[in-house]
């Protein structure tokens, strides 16, 4: 390994061990509210950096759909939790549905005012409902927290998991055009680290027998679709001809490369929670 990528993995790995902590502390000690508030800060982040991967568009019209994003999440956390359920949701059908599009490479890649809105409303659905889902979990009465807790290290864990068996085994690309990067190696270590992980924290929870079952087999759904989120942003980007989302975060890009897998987990588990009465 050459000193390059070492010294990228040294950055990505103090930021991790910076953030990480905090974000961990933050989940578990802070009320709803002021997680609604860092949730929706990092949200407003990725959908900036959205807007500028969308692709050419006038500056009102990117202003109104950041603009429609922000005005969403306010209006949406100030009603029900039904409906922040409801709209999570959505999240969770644009993601079943989002494989349809990475098959199909070449759409919306034309610089045309048409593909941009696409993306641009597309935006909104993978960030919107992730902040909805987000606000919905952790105001779960005391379990909430951990439950929010839970879904960001199954995403850490697939993550770590992916990369040292990818790099280990390599083997056939996932999706060469998207991602060269990935291999179908990478997905199955990130579907035995998520069995491992959820199987361990299930059993720590106290689940047993078929609810310990049903935790283990909504981590492995959670953490496939996470991958579309991940595959999704990176045909965003390359679309835009760009390497990273943004450069807020030393070593890992932008919000978007940092949270990407994030924001399509949590409607997933959400809904697949409830599905389950867990």
């Amino acid at each position: 390994m050459s000193s390059t990528p070492r010294s990228a993995l040294a950055q990505r790995a103090l930021t991790a061990g910076i953030l990480a902590p905090l974000g961990i502390l933050a989940v578990l000690l802070l009320p709803t509210v002021g997680f609604a508030l860092l949730l929706g800060s990092l949200c407003a982040l990725g959908m900036r950096e959205w807007v500028r991967m969308a692709g050419p568009s006038p500056t009102a019209l990117r202003i109104a759909l950041f603009g429609a994003g922000i005005a969403l999440m306010l209006v949406l956390g100030l009603q029900h939790r039904e409906l922040l359920r409801q709209v999570s949701l959505v999240g969770l059908v644009f993601w079943c549905l989002a494989p349809l599009w990475l098959r199909a490479f070449e759409f919306g890649s034309l610089r045309s005012r048409r593909y941009t809105l696409l993306k641009l409303v597309a935006g909104l659905l993978v960030i919107v409902p992730a902040w909805c889902a987000g606000v919905y979990l952790h105001g779960e009465g005391a379990r909430g927290p951990l439950w929010v807790l839970f879904v960001v290290v199954l995403i850490w864990c697939a993550d770590v998991f992916a990369y040292f068996t990818g790099r280990r085994f390599g083997g056939r690309k996932l999706a060469p055009r998207i991602s060269p990067g990935k291999t179908w190696a990478g997905v199955y270590g990130a579907f035995g680290g998520a069995v491992l992980y959820a199987a361990i924290c299930g059993y720590a929870l106290g689940l047993r027998g078929p609810a310990l079952l049903g935790l283990i087999v909504l981590s492995l759904l959670t953490v496939a679709l996470s991958i579309v989120g991940d595959l999704f942003e990176s045909l965003i980007k390359r679309h835009a001809g760009a390497k990273d989302s943004g450069s807020l975060l030393p070593g890992h890009g932008g919000v978007l490369d940092r949270f990407d897998s994030l924001f399509a987990a949590l409607p997933v588990f959400v809904a697949g929670k409830m599905l389950l009465g867990l």
